[in-house]
């Protein structure tokens, strides 16, 4: 399964905050966490966690979920943490760069205009049914709907402006390592989660009902049994 993460606010959400999370990950009992971690920032994270209980490598440190869950839940939990971020650093300034350049171009304003008005009208569909924190609907068919109207434009207007940090671009380097690790693992018969962010969670589902090997569950029974 896919389970659509919030990052930051997890840290303050009263619905969908890091106690959530750990529950709900306890109440699937993975085998194996496939996590939004790029493979050359793992290895360090995890040598802090296991030296320090704690971790500073900042490509991780900006995930309250593998901080202050994942990463603790390994100590209580037998499960394997396998990194497949395709973020690096460089690509993430770059996309940053050039965002902020086309959003101050008068040449892109009526590109950009379209890009913010389908940002307001994805939030407005996500809010109308007060999903934004909302454990179901962000891990449901529904949100992966509402995300797309906003994240079509973005990858229409934008993809190839950005370059390796565009959205398609970005998720098929994402989907890289994901499918790496479904093929090293599959006929094993373990329970898998992929936790990324939650507008890639619409991407990477249509890639995964392609797959044959796999049997894609369905959220909503574990976070009844979590947050019962």
């Amino acid at each position: 399964m896919v389970m659509g993460m919030i990052h930051g606010k997890h840290l303050t959400s009263d619905t969908y905050g890091n106690a959530e999370v750990e529950k709900i990950i306890r109440a699937i009992s993975p085998d194996i966490i496939i996590a939004e971690i790029p493979p050359d920032r793992f290895d360090v994270a995890m040598s802090q966690f296991q030296a320090y209980d704690s971790i500073s490598e900042p490509r991780v440190r900006r995930f309250p979920e593998y901080v202050d869950v994942v990463f603790p839940l390994t100590k209580t939990m037998d499960f394997e943490i396998i990194p497949s971020a395709g973020w690096t650093k460089p690509m993430s300034d770059a996309r940053a760069k050039r965002m902020k350049e086309i959003s101050q171009d008068a040449e892109w304003a009526d590109r950009w205009k379209a890009y913010q008005d389908a940002i307001a009208k994805s939030d407005s569909t996500i809010g109308a049914v007060n999903g934004a924190e909302d454990p179901y609907f962000i891990n449901s068919d529904a949100y992966d709907q509402s995300a797309e109207i906003y994240l079509s434009v973005y990858n229409d207007l934008l993809n190839d402006e950005l370059g390796a940090g565009g959205w398609d671009n970005i998720n098929k380097a994402h989907y890289g390592y994901i499918e790496d690790a479904l093929d090293s693992l599959s006929g094993n018969g373990q329970m898998i989660i992929i936790t990324y962010g939650a507008g890639h969670k619409g991407w990477f589902m249509r890639q995964l009902r392609q797959r044959t090997d796999i049997e894609l569950l369905d959220m909503a029974p574990f976070i009844d049994e979590a947050l019962k």
